[in-house]
């Protein structure tokens, strides 16, 4: 088991169930973060957790972060962007400068990219393209590196900001249906998903991948299936309502023009709603099951039913 590990993207949705499912347990961590002052660590993580300031475009951050580290864990990522400049700059590039500072470190360590299942399908989107040149940049810099790749479909849980707008519209009784009524898609709760990872981080020796992982609902999911087990839960009618292709096209492309005149990121762009639609998100994780060993522990209701009480309590 590596004794000391480095983490980017810490204070995220999903970096942040990574450091609470590996700190601790004798590991020190230290953990690159890009705010100030530094991220506040609760009861669990006040041990054993080195805040690294700096950012994947800073070469000496990166070369504090990975020296003498046993394992990196690559977390961070962007998710809105208006331009291929802007997705390649963190997820392809900074793949790239992360892998040659680990590089510098001796022994090497082992690097694990924390990728996406949209890199399956990189003509869709400027995201998905360049995850999937994030993995071909750590093929190339990795050479003489031990290291792997893993594919999440969605994840959720409780913190997860993306997915709480359609909680929310959902407990008011009515869910946006965003994609094809027959489209499939796996999903993952997040702590099934930091569970996986550390699975994969003890193992003795690592495959590259990439492998995909899910809930142990093979098959994946339709809309119908998430809206029918979110009502069982809040035990309320809720009633699916289309959104017509058209009208998510319009909005996405007039918010990307926005986008590059004002200069933000958007979430929702053409590429977006290309990755929105495509018919199959469905996963197959045996490959990973067979190299680790990992069985996932929550399914669709019972992640859903966390997801929507962490929300109720934040509430109060």
């Amino acid at each position: 088991m590596p004794r000391t590990l480095a983490i980017t993207g810490a204070t995220g949705f999903i970096g942040a169930a990574l450091l609470h499912e590996l700190a601790g347990g004798g590991r020190e961590i230290r953990a690159l973060f890009r705010s100030r002052p530094a991220p506040a660590a609760d009861g669990a993580l006040r041990a054993g957790v080195e805040w690294v300031r700096g950012s994947l475009d800073d070469t000496q951050s990166l070369e504090r972060l990975t020296r003498g580290v046993e394992a990196v864990i690559h977390c961070a990522g962007a998710v809105r962007g208006a331009t291929r400049e802007q997705f390649d700059r963190v997820n392809s590039e900074g793949v790239a400068r992360l892998v040659r500072a680990a590089r510098q470190s001796r022994p090497r360590p082992r690097f694990l990219l924390i990728s996406s299942l949209a890199a399956r399908e990189p003509q869709l989107s400027f995201y998905a393209a360049s995850k999937r040149r994030g993995e071909e940049a750590l093929r190339a810099a990795g050479e003489g590196m031990e290291w792997s790749v893993l594919r999440p479909p969605a994840v959720y849980g409780p913190g997860d900001r993306e997915m709480r707008p359609l909680i929310e519209a959902m407990r008011r009784g009515a869910a946006p249906m965003l994609g094809r009524p027959e489209a499939r898609f796996s999903m993952i709760f997040v702590a099934d998903l930091a569970a996986a990872v550390r699975q994969l981080v003890d193992q003795p020796l690592w495959e590259p991948g990439p492998f995909e992982l899910h809930d142990g609902h093979d098959g994946g999911y339709t809309w119908r299936d998430v809206v029918t087990t979110f009502a069982r839960i809040a035990r309320r009618p809720v009633r699916p309502v289309p959104v017509p292709a058209i009208l998510l096209k319009t909005v996405a492309a007039a918010n990307q023009a926005l986008a590059r005149r004002f200069g933000y990121a958007p979430m929702l762009t053409p590429g977006k709603v290309r990755e929105l639609t495509h018919p199959d998100w469905v996963c197959a994780d045996a490959a990973f099951r067979k190299a680790t060993g990992w069985v996932p522990r929550v399914g669709l209701e019972e992640g859903l039913r966390r997801t929507l009480g962490s929300i109720r309590v934040n509430q109060k």
